[in-house]
Order: structure tokens, then C-alpha cells, then sequence
């Protein structure tokens, strides 16, 4: 799924984090709350990042061994529903103390924009467990690692921000390094290759409609309007899209929804040690663990212009990364 190389505001139902940079729970991507506090074990931090994006991976492959048999909408669903169970009820302790003002948690200033961004980390989900269904798991992961160039031009219409030549550089390498993998018109050109990218929006879209309501939304309002939005898109979906899952298929959907949940946690807890520029290269691990389970599980050897891709986005990304630390320095040294 989409990097989540952003530090969460809080915790995200919605790929990988891959699926990152971006957020699985954004500032609100970026995926936190707790992107603004200052590092304080960096060497912990990183070691959660690298735990954080294994459990992501361990959420996907698993995600792709069910697609054999089961259709896109149900796994969602059943990640869905276990990650609803699950932080629920934190999210309702987070709100008053007394009995009767718990449910304050789910008032929003922002309905509209709550919808979008559920929506968003939604079609993230969908799309990649499709992906997966048609693709391995290492090209699916990196392809999807393209939406920092969605991120960037939906923030430029939408947020009105300013991105400098160099930073456009960067992502235009990324974006190159995605063409290598996709290698459209090649012989092996699959149109499945464009699922990813759809994931990649979607995420995107979702990160932006979040970083919109940062300062008016409470973190917690936000997990829980995404968790509710995709859960009952979902339930309405699956009369349409449904089989009857074994016991075995159940054991499996309900490994998703924790292992996803914990992935959640683990990228929390790290941006809440360690500066977002400092762990974003380190997100790119996942690249590495998707490689390593697709082979172990799936027995799919990535072809040599799939490393080749992979580098460039590799390199585009710690670039970018790299250029994010210098400018938080200048901006330290200024004020």
C-alpha cells in the first residue's frame, strides 16, 4: 500500500501505508497528531517504523493469499470490521469522562470532508487487494509508492501550497522509476498495473482532505468517521460482492484486521519519538519485506527492471526526505 512515510495524526483505516511521503492517519498521513512532537529516540522510532511497515506487508500478503478465493469488498470488509471493534472503544474512552458525553467523540465541524477521507483510504484498500489479485506483491507495493506526485498536485489545487524545482524534480524521478516498473507498451505490460496507481490517488486524496481539517478536527473524530465510513460502504457493498468464507478464510480476515491494527500503532508510537524527515527513508523497508513475503509465500521472483524501478523511487523518496531535513533546520534557525 502507499508509503506512510508521514508522520499519523492518527490511526488510518485505509493500504499500505504503503501503504506512506504520506500517512496512513495523516496530520492531518500527514498518515497523525503526533507528527508535530519532537523526536526524543530516534533509534527506537526507527526500529517501530521498520516492525510498523513488516506488519503492513504481513496485512497484505495475507490480503493477496485470501483474493485465491474470496472478492476484494469481503477482505476489506473483514479488516474493516476488526479494526472498527478494536479502536472503537479507545476512541469512545478519549472522549468525556461522563457516560453521557462519550459519543462527543463522533461530532465533526466537518462532515463533508470526514466522508471524502474515509472514502479516499477506502478506494486506498480496494484497489490494492485488486492489485494484488493480478500483480505480485513487490510491484504492486512499489507502483503504489507513487502518490507522493498525486500528494503533491492535489495540494497544490487544493491547498494552494508551493513546491519548489527541486522538489518537482524529485517526484518526476519517482514517477519514472514507477514507468519502469508499469513498462507500458512492453510485451508484459499488465492493465492491472493501474490499480496501484488508483491507490495511490485515493490515498492521496484522502491524506489532503486530512491535512484540510487539521486544525479544526480532533485526531480521534477523524479515526473514527474513517473507520464508520468505510465499514458501512463496505456492509452495503458485500450482498453484491460475498462468499461464504471458511473458518480457515475467517482466521485469516481477522489476522488482517489486527496485524493492520497494529501496523496502525507501531507508526503512531514512532512518529511520536522520531521527526517525520528522520523515519521516512525508513519506511521504504517495506518495499523489502513485500519482496521477502512475496517470495516466501507466493514463490514470485521480482524481474530485473522491477529492482531497476524500485531504486529510482527509492532514491527519488530519500531525496526528498533529505531535502525536507534541511529545510526544517533552516526553519529552526531562523525562529
Amino acid at each position: 500500500m502507499p508509503d506512510s512515510s508521514t508522520p499519523p495524526t492518527s490511526v488510518d483505516s485505509g493500504p499500505s501505508p504503503v501503504n506512506a511521503p504520506q500517512t496512513p492517519i495523516q496530520p492531518a498521513v500527514n498518515p497523525r497528531a503526533a507528527s508535530g512532537a519532537k523526536g526524543t529516540d530516534p533509534m527506537r522510532a526507527i526500529l517501530l517504523v521498520v516492525l510498523g511497515v513488516a506488519c503492513l506487508s504481513c496485512s497484505d500478503a495475507t490480503a493477496k493469499y485470501l483474493g485465491r478465493t474470496l472478492p476484494p469488498a469481503e477482505i476489506a470488509w473483514m479488516r474493516y470490521v476488526v479494526f472498527t471493534a478494536l479502536v472503537m472503544p479507545l476512541a469512545l474512552r478519549g472522549g468525556s469522562p461522563r457516560h453521557k458525553d462519550r459519543l462527543s467523540v463522533l461530532k465533526t465541524t466537518r462532515p463533508g470532508l470526514q466522508v471524502v477521507r474515509g472514502l479516499g483510504m477506502l478506494g486506498s484498500a480496494l484497489f490494492f487487494i485488486m492489485a494484488m489479485q493480478h500483480l505480485p506483491l513487490a510491484e504492486a507495493a512499489a507502483i503504489s509508492f507513487v502518490s507522493p506526485v498525486f500528494v503533491t498536485v492535489l495540494s497544490i489545487l487544493l491547498l494552494a501550497e508551493k513546491v519548489g524545482v527541486r522538489r518537482w524534480a524529485a517526484l518526476l524521478v519517482g514517477l519514472a522509476g514507477v514507468i519502469i516498473v508499469i513498462r507500458p507498451g512492453a510485451e508484459g505490460f499488465q492493465p492491472a498495473s493501474l490499480l496501484p496507481i488508483l491507490t495511490a490517488f485515493s490515498w492521496a486524496l484522502g491524506l489532503v482532505a486530512t491535512r484540510k481539517m487539521t486544525v479544526h478536527e480532533n485526531p480521534l473524530t477523524t479515526m473514527v468517521w474513517s473507520a464508520l465510513t468505510g465499514l458501512i460502504a463496505l456492509t452495503a457493498l458485500l450482498p453484491l460482492h460475498a462468499a461464504w468464507p471458511t473458518p480457515w478464510e475467517m482466521l485469516l480476515g481477522a489476522f488482517i484486521g489486527l496485524v493492520y491494527t497494529a501496523a496502525q500503532w507501531l507508526l503512531i508510537l514512532a512518529y511520536r519519538q522520531g521527526e517525520a524527515s528522520v523515519l521516512a527513508p525508513f519506511t521504504y523497508v517495506q518495499l523489502i519485506w513485500s519482496t521477502a513475503l512475496g517470495f516466501v509465500v507466493f514463490g514470485a521472483v521480482p524481474d530485473h527492471w522491477t529492482f531497476v524501478g524500485t531504486g529510482v523511487i527509492i532514491a527519488s523518496g530519500l531525496y526528498t526526505a533529505h531535502r525536507e531535513r534541511m529545510r526544517a533546520r533552516e526553519r529552526r534557525s531562523i525562529a
